[in-house]
């Protein structure tokens, strides 16, 4: 079964509009969509991240407030 066209060959601005478009739509699926539609969904969504990670690693870091190190560092705490 195919899920598409695959993350690598798309665009940045393609990947981006295709992933936006699934998170748009992930209730809808898991609320009103079978097994087999939400297990779909889920595995493009994941290739779709996957790829989104590998071409934008800092869009995808965590924000330095959003871990132990850096909530600890910002208070002052070693």
């Amino acid at each position: 079964m195919t899920l598409g066209i695959a993350p690598a060959s798309l665009g940045d601005d393609d990947l981006r509009r295709e992933l936006w478009h699934l998170y748009e739509t992930r209730k809808e699926t898991l609320l009103g969509g079978s097994e087999s539609a939400l297990r779909t969904h889920t595995e493009r969504m994941l290739a779709l991240e996957r790829e989104f990670l590998h071409r934008f690693p800092a869009e995808g870091a965590p924000d330095p407030e959003r871990t132990r190190a850096g909530r600890r560092k910002n208070a002052g705490q070693p």
